[in-house]
């Protein structure tokens, strides 16, 4: 494979992808050592670590950094059936806050999901079975100033609805940001909470952990009734703690990375275009 031309670390992380993929490299196997590599390819070892780099971010290799020659990981598990919102984003949470950094990216309605969901990882890292050094959170949602697509009022009074809908959203930000901070004094982790304020009512959940995993569900809407300050309230709205997730791994290669890729590039887009500051009042 030697030649006149250089490889560069891509074309060398897509040659050894293709050997994985095919089976000539298998789960658990040692790669050869990177001189081996080097010579192979004609480069030199920082070519190959780019490339040994690459794929281990991919999830395709194990043990990049250490002395000996890295392994084959072993294949991401199948994709488990999507689960409610309420049941699958905590085991979630509690794998992304395993991490040294944790960032967590949020795009919904309201906070109720999340505020609950967050409840599993916080109780692990007050029993010590979690440290991350560093916590960043960062949730976008519907602006008070804007007309919601949902929740809407069957019969039109939408200024209660909507006053309903901001109680809510305010309450529970609020709450959640507390018991996020809170780690700053109890165990001394750098945490940051940050809002900012779409411009529309967003149709999907969406949570991006650690850039390695995307989660989205579909608000589905019906028509119900709720007790809002002695008044009964006939309103379209979501209940967003029954919606499907569905996960995807930038780890799994092909459209789940694209996915993971494109979900975060989606929410850096807006957090640095067309939203607002967000006041919790």
């Amino acid at each position: 494979m030697n030649g006149s031309r250089r490889r560069t670390p891509q074309e060398i992380a897509d040659a050894l992808r293709g050997r994985i993929r095919s089976g000539e490299l298998k789960a658990g196997d040692r790669l050869p050592t990177q001189a081996e590599l080097a010579e192979e390819f004609g480069v030199e070892r920082g070519t190959v670590r780019q490339a040994l780099r690459a794929l281990q971010e991919d999830g395709l290799l194990t043990g990049v950094s250490k002395g000996s020659p890295p392994r084959i990981a072993e294949p991401a598990p199948a994709a488990e059936a999507p689960q409610p919102t309420m049941v699958g984003l905590a085991p979630r949470l509690v794998e992304a806050f395993a991490a040294p950094q944790v960032r967590v990216d949020v795009v919904c309605h309201t906070a109720e999901t999340l505020l609950l969901a967050m409840g599993e990882p916080l109780r692990h890292i007050h029993e010590g079975r979690l440290r991350p050094e560093s916590v960043d959170i960062r949730i976008l949602l519907p602006s008070r100033d804007i007309n919601l697509a949902f929740p809407v009022s069957v019969e039109g009074d939408d200024e209660t609805v909507h006053q309903r809908w901001l109680d809510m959203r305010n309450a529970q930000c609020q709450v959640l940001r507390h018991n996020l901070l809170a780690l700053r004094s109890t165990h001394g982790i750098d945490v940051h909470v940050t809002y900012r304020a779409l411009t529309f009512t967003p149709p999907v959940k969406l949570y991006v952990l650690n850039g390695s995993e995307a989660l989205i569900g579909y608000y589905v809407l019906s028509r119900r009734e709720e007790e809002y300050v002695g008044q009964t309230l006939d309103m379209y709205d979501a209940l967003g703690s029954r919606s499907l997730l569905f996960s995807f791994q930038r780890s799994a290669g092909g459209r789940d990375t694209a996915f993971v890729e494109e979900s975060q590039k989606w929410f850096n887009a807006l957090w640095e275009t067309i939203t607002t500051d967000l006041t919790l009042s």
